[in-house]
């Protein structure tokens, strides 16, 4: 998700091949107890075999909520909410940043694992699948010339892909085997100063490496881009542009899924726009769409997973109610943000290029006092745990599509 402010909008024939050995992968829940030592670490968490789902495939978009970093700083109360809700609104899938600076805040021999451990534990125990964003570089770690705190990019790449190395160690052996690289490459939010496709398929290509070298078979998933405009002035770089970028150095061919963030709001992911919103452009907008670009570089049938979309009900500007846009609107109303959820699902369902669609995020993380940060107001529920209409419209159009699809 994108901000002025701050950080942080499927082919019938055959999505994805290599999914199919997913239905069968057995897969292991972390326990209270640890076997072994990691190198890099601290105790490994012992496994104990489940199986899973399979990865989402043609006719079977799978839903899920995506939290940011909140889940790792939960107290176990709000932890243990944050994912029942996904379970009652019938998400099968987590989305969380698995954040180097989170892991390795102070220094390169020093660990906090146990961070996510519990979140790895706690999401299993649920039955749930777990989307971690590896991302974010701590530090000491950062290009000594960068200055904005962790979306600059890592001095060393291959220091990176360590990082992630010892993730898949640590965390494949508990069911987790679907990594996203990154998060919105290609806007300065998150990759200081500017978007940078040759950078990045650097990072991309050792880190993908890295995991594979663990997990043959892991699913790995391009950084999610941001749904925005080439402008170079404030370091935005277009998802159809970056793609095309770094699907000329072959990127596309080294992940298995797009990863998009296709914000809408304040008009509904179903709108037939003449201007083309960030749902259209998925594959509907003439050609400056994202299956146009993998058409064009070997890879038309590679799925698209909707890694976060939603909308904000607070915010510092005019609000829209779905009838008008007034200017300078930069949020939307309950029950606006409810027909939101509810035409995601549709859009999302009815597109044969989608595979997933995580709605973010399940709970607003500021008060009202705080409007002027919108990126807090993405929550199904306000900050005191008040359920909003939009909770109820994504539960009511999941159970909808699972109905019709079974």
């Amino acid at each position: 998700m994108i901000e002025a402010t701050v950080r942080r909008q499927r082919m019938i024939t055959a999505l994805v091949a290599i999914v199919v050995t997913a239905a069968a992968t057995v897969v292991g829940v972390l326990s209270g107890s640890s076997s072994g030592t990691q190198a890099g670490g601290g105790a490994v968490p012992k496994a104990t075999a489940v199986s899973t789902a399979p990865l989402p495939g043609a006719g079977q978009l799978s839903f899920g909520i995506a939290y940011g970093d909140t889940l790792l700083f939960d107290d176990d109360q709000d932890l243990a909410s944050a994912l029942d809700d996904a379970v009652t609104l019938g998400a099968h899938w987590v989305r969380l940043d698995l954040s180097w600076e989170d892991i390795q805040p102070d220094e390169p021999d020093s660990y906090q694992w146990q961070r996510f451990d519990r979140v790895v534990a706690a999401a299993r125990a649920r039955g749930l699948n777990l989307l971690p964003t590896i991302a974010y570089t701590p530090k000491w770690a950062r290009q000594a010339d960068c200055h904005a705190g962790q979306s600059c990019p890592p001095a060393d790449p291959a220091a990176f892909a360590a990082f992630a190395r010892m993730a898949a160690e640590r965390y494949a052996p508990l069911g987790v085997t679907v990594w996203e690289i990154w998060n919105e490459p290609n806007i300065s939010d998150f990759w200081e100063p500017a978007p940078d496709p040759v950078a990045y398929d650097t990072l991309l290509r050792l880190t993908a490496a890295a995991i594979r070298g663990v997990e043959p078979k892991a699913y790995l998933l391009m950084g999610g881009l941001a749904a925005v405009g080439t402008d170079p002035k404030i370091g935005f770089m277009s998802q159809t542009d970056f793609l095309t970028a770094v699907s000329e150095l072959g990127a596309n061919k080294l992940v298995n899924a797009i990863s998009y963030h296709p914000y809408s709001y304040p008009y509904l992911p179903t709108d037939d726009t003449s201007f083309g919103t960030a749902f259209q452009r998925i594959s509907t907008y003439s050609s400056d769409n994202l299956v146009a670009v993998l058409d064009r570089y070997g890879t038309p049938d590679e799925p698209i997973w909707i890694t976060e979309t939603g909308a904000p009900t607070n915010g510092p500007g005019a609000v829209a109610d779905g009838t008008t846009v007034p200017p300078g609107a930069t949020h939307v109303t309950d029950a606006l943000q409810a027909r939101i959820a509810a035409a995601s699902v549709t859009a999302a369902g009815n597109n044969p290029h989608v595979a997933a669609l995580f709605w973010f995020t399940d709970k607003d993380s500021g008060t009202a006092a705080q409007k002027g940060y919108r990126s807090k107001f993405y929550g199904l529920r306000e900050y005191d745990g008040t359920p909003k209409p939009a909770f109820a419209a994504l539960q009511q159009a999941i159970a909808a599509y699972q109905r019709k699809r079974d």
